[in-house]
This record gives C-alpha cells, sequence and structure tokens, in this order.
C-alpha cells in the first residue's frame, strides 16, 4: 500500500509542467527517449553526450544513472566511475543562468561541480561540464540572423535573459567544447515571439536539430513539437530535409494535447526521433495516446508525401486515394479551388454597418462572430466573386490533435450579393445553388474531413490543408458510402476513418457550440 509519508517525489517530475514556454522534461519521457539509443552505448566508457539545451539537467542525470550501472565491472571503484562519467563523457549547455543553477543541481547534487557536496570529486571549475555563458543576438534590419529574433522585443539590457541561445548563435558549434559527440540529445526551446499580433510565435527548435546534424554525431535524438509534420512558420525547409532524410530510424508521436507533457499545452502535441548516423532506410513510427503505445509500430518511407501523415492507419487510405486515376490522370485537389487568406481583402476586425437601408449598393458581409452589410465599393479584391454562389469555410477550427473531432467547421451558403472578412476563406465558386448545396454536402462528409485530418497540424486551417481532399465532379451529391466505395477503402479503413471524425452536427447552432468548446 501506498504509504504517503514515505514517498520522496523527483523534484524534476514536479517541476516538469511550470511552463509552457521553456518546457521542462518529465524524468519518465527522458527515459523513453534514452531507451531508443543501443544498449552498448551504456558500456561504453569512451561514449560522450551532449545537451545543447539543458533546462533541468535530467538528460544528463538520466544518463549518468545508466552509465554508472553498466560500467561497475569497467571501472569497480565506485567513486572513480563516477569521477569518470562526469568528466569526461557528459556535457551540457544550459539555456539560461537559473537552468545553469538547475542542471548543475541535479547532475552534480551540488550547486557547483567543484563544491563540497559534488558527487564528482575532480572539477576545478565550479561549472563543471554544464557551461552558460550570455550570448547576443546579431541584429540585421531588425531581425537576428541565427534565431530571427525581434529586435524590438530581444535587445535587453543584461538584467533580463536574452534568449540568445549559444548552441543556434555560432557558424562553428563544433568550437564550443571542441570535441566530437557520439550522442547529442535534449528538449530544446521551442519558440520565440516574433513580435505579432496575439500569441504570435517563431519556431526555433528545428535550428538545434539542424546545428546538431552539423556536428555529425553517431546518434541524435530530440524531443520537438509534431507541428513539423505538416505546417508551422518558416518549416517547410526543415520539414523537407526531415521527410529525406533516411537517417531517421525511429520516430515516437504523442498526437494527444498534454499526453507527452502533463499541464503544458503545446498544440498539435510533441514526438521525438532517433537520427543514426550509420542508418539509411525507412523509419519505424509509433503513436502514443495515454502514455501508451496505439496499435504496432509501422516501418515506412517519410517522404511519401510533401508532409507527415502521422497516423500508420492512414497511410493506405491516403495511397488508395491518391493512386485513383481519371482518364490515366491523378485527380485534382480542393486546394486549386480554395482561395487564399483575406479572400475579399477584408480583415478579421472589420464590420460594416448593422442594417443596409442607407447603402447604395449593399453586400451582406460574413465577419468575425456577425453579419454585417458594407457598400459594393468597399470590396476592391476579387469583387467579380460577390455576385457568384459561394461556399465558406473557417480559416480556424480546433485542433487535429483531438480523437474524433470534426476538423473543419461547418460550411456556409453564400448567395449572390454575399462577402466575407478573413474570418473565412472562399472554398468554392459556383453559377448555381445546387451546385454550392453538394459542395458543402461533400465537406461536411467524414471521408473529406479526415483527408483534410491529415495535412492539419494546429487549428489553423487554410487552402493547404485541402491539399490531399480529390476535386470531384458535382453531378451527384457525394456521402460516405458513395466515397467509400469509390476509393475502395476495406472495412478496416473506413472503421478508422469513422473513430477519427465524428458526424457533422445537423445544424450551425450545435457545431458553433462544439467548435467554442475545443
Amino acid at each position: 500500500m501506498f504509504n504517503s509519508s514515505n514517498y520522496n517525489p523527483d523534484v524534476l517530475s514536479c517541476i516538469a509542467n511550470l511552463s509552457s514556454d521553456e518546457v521542462f522534461t518529465p524524468p519518465q519521457l527522458a527515459n523513453k527517449v534514452l531507451d531508443l539509443l543501443p544498449t552498448t552505448l551504456w558500456c561504453d566508457e569512451k561514449a560522450t553526450f551532449l545537451d545543447p539545451g539543458c533546462k533541468s539537467g535530467v538528460f544528463l542525470r538520466e544518463i549518468a544513472k545508466r552509465l554508472d550501472k553498466a560500467l561497475e565491472t569497467q571501472i569497480p571503484d565506485r567513486q572513480q566511475r563516477m569521477d569518470h562519467i562526469f568528466m569526461n563523457q557528459l556535457y551540457g549547455l544550459a539555456i539560461t543562468e537559473m537552468t545553469a543553477l538547475l542542471s548543475r543541481r541535479s547532475v552534480y547534487c551540488s550547486k557547483t561541480a567543484n563544491g563540497k557536496y559534488s558527487v564528482c570529486e575532480v572539477f576545478d571549475k565550479s561549472e563543471g561540464n554544464i557551461s552558460f555563458g550570455r550570448v547576443k543576438h546579431a541584429w540585421k534590419d531588425g531581425r537576428c540572423i541565427y534565431c530571427g529574433a525581434d529586435e524590438k522585443n530581444y535587445e535587453r539590457g543584461d538584467e533580463l535573459e536574452s534568449h540568445a541561445y549559444a548552441f543556434i548563435h555560432t557558424d562553428k558549434p563544433e568550437e564550443i567544447f571542441n570535441m566530437k559527440f557520439d550522442v547529442i540529445i535534449g528538449n530544446p526551446p521551442y519558440q520565440l515571439s516574433d513580435g505579432g499580433f496575439g500569441e504570435s510565435a517563431r519556431p526555433i527548435y528545428h535550428l538545434f536539430v539542424e546545428q546538431a546534424k552539423k556536428l555529425n554525431p553517431r546518434y541524435l535524438t530530440m524531443i520537438i513539437p509534431s507541428r513539423w509534420f505538416a505546417g508551422g512558420k518558416g518549416l517547410d525547409k526543415f520539414r523537407n530535409s526531415m521527410l529525406h532524410d533516411n537517417r531517421i530510424s525511429h520516430l515516437v508521436d504523442y498526437p494527444k494535447l498534454y499526453d507527452g507533457f502533463p499541464g503544458v499545452k503545446i498544440r498539435g502535441g510533441v514526438s521525438y526521433f532517433l537520427w543514426d548516423r550509420e542508418y539509411s532506410g525507412p523509419c519505424s513510427v509509433q503513436t502514443m495516446w495515454d502514455g501508451k503505445p496505439l496499435g504496432l509500430p509501422m516501418k515506412r518511407r517519410l517522404d511519401a508525401y510533401d508532409v507527415l501523415v502521422r497516423r500508420n492507419e492512414a497511410v493506405s487510405i491516403l495511397d488508395k486515394v491518391r493512386a485513383f486515376r481519371v482518364h490515366s490522370k491523378p485527380e485534382p485537389t480542393l486546394d486549386g479551388r480554395v482561395s487564399s487568406d483575406k479572400p475579399f481583402g477584408l480583415r478579421t476586425n472589420f464590420h460594416g454597418a448593422e442594417s443596409p437601408k442607407a447603402l447604395k449598393k449593399p453586400v451582406k458581409f460574413y465577419g468575425s462572430q456577425r453579419i454585417s452589410w458594407v457598400e459594393r465599393t468597399a470590396i476592391r479584391q476579387n469583387p467579380e466573386w460577390i455576385d457568384q454562389w459561394k461556399v465558406l469555410m473557417t480559416r480556424l477550427q480546433g485542433t487535429s490533435a483531438a480523437v474524433e473531432t470534426m476538423f473543419l467547421g461547418r460550411p456556409i451558403i453564400a448567395g449572390p450579393g454575399e462577402a466575407c472578412s478573413e474570418t473565412y476563406l472562399v472554398a468554392g465558386r459556383f453559377d448555381s445553388k445546387t451546385q454550392a448545396e453538394r459542395y458543402s454536402a461533400y465537406l461536411r462528409t467524414r471521408f473529406a474531413r479526415f483527408l483534410v485530418s491529415l495535412r492539419k497540424a494546429t487549428q489553423h486551417a487554410g487552402r493547404g490543408v485541402y491539399a490531399f481532399v480529390p476535386d470531384l465532379p458535382l453531378s451527384r451529391k457525394w456521402t460516405d458510402e458513395k466515397l467509400y466505395e469509390r476509393y475502395g477503402l476495406n472495412k478496416k479503413e473506413i472503421a478508422f476513418i469513422e473513430s477519427v471524425v465524428r458526424p457533422m452536427p445537423e445544424n450551425r447552432e450545435e457545431a458553433d457550440g462544439e467548435a467554442a468548446d475545443e
């Protein structure tokens, strides 16, 4: 029976969910990452390990435990063994002065590596092998040339953290320690505010991955947000590089919100990978749900499509859809039909008059959370669309990280004489109401929304998320049953789609309520 009076919690588990900006790694997750590495490493007294983004020191601490146990026969004396491990095998770069102190305390059991209570007795410097030095951003045209930080936000005095991380603010990372590393491991900082509206942020985690590859270690493994699979600001080049890198042997994905890091909201989930310098081949992809494997891992090529198909069960479905031919040609997809952002040139916060009475040529206007009326002359972008039948879709909708969700908002059929703000995309334009209604029904199918989900990494649902959805002829009304039959889906594949995507609510009020809940 559990006795609370004897409970001694791991302090690194307690602080793992304190911050959503610099996310601390729970020891349990750190050990799952370490489990990907070959066990022979722990018996190698010459193997070296680097964490280039130390926060709590959890990776170095857990590595030390494994080395301590595995090297016992080679270095029988415990103190000599500990001195060797900490002096010659473990290295870290802290991301702030505070995390440097925290990391040293958790790794060396002392706030100074050469202190009285340090588990290592051979250091002559207080920082040991976990270093932190204040680094300055390199500004050019208001941005840092290394990390893209906004000069207005991050040009600070010495009393504040600069968030200029040493590992990614250099052209020669090999000169930081002047040595080769067998393993580079960690959970780097994820993003920096980019000076945009609200929570607008610029990813930086990919910079740590790219910089680590420059050092050419034997193994590289990092925990990073999974947004790179299909989206992410400025991540197109990184995504292409990762998908075409045959040295990635394992990928473990946590799509569910809060699953990888309890209490920390990371839209789109997190994942970790193993990059093996000597490996070349398909990648073993494993999905986790509530901390447990969701089905068996699957070995597959990551570069089959321009985004990473997240769920193994989805691969066969997408392959069937994309292999379908009409007159020996691939079917076009809806990204060629859906508009870009701001279809009529008007921002989300634009609203017109409450009544059309005082307007000469009123246009019904769908804006953020309400309908208003504007003069036709106010619409200067794509004015020829006003008098067509249109199907509108919200540009933001929930998150693909939730199971049994809708993935898209309910379509709005906008008739002639109607327009919208950038809250919506014009998903299609038509000559008749019948065509618009059939297209709207198609977008409400589980099949279409499932294909959207494969490209939808966050709540954003721009034109790109429709790039797997076939642009079908509207001479008939499409239902899920007809679509399943058209693409030859089997019972298992149909069951998977219907386990992931819930039916679209019958009325707009219900749909809006569910979207708000997400």
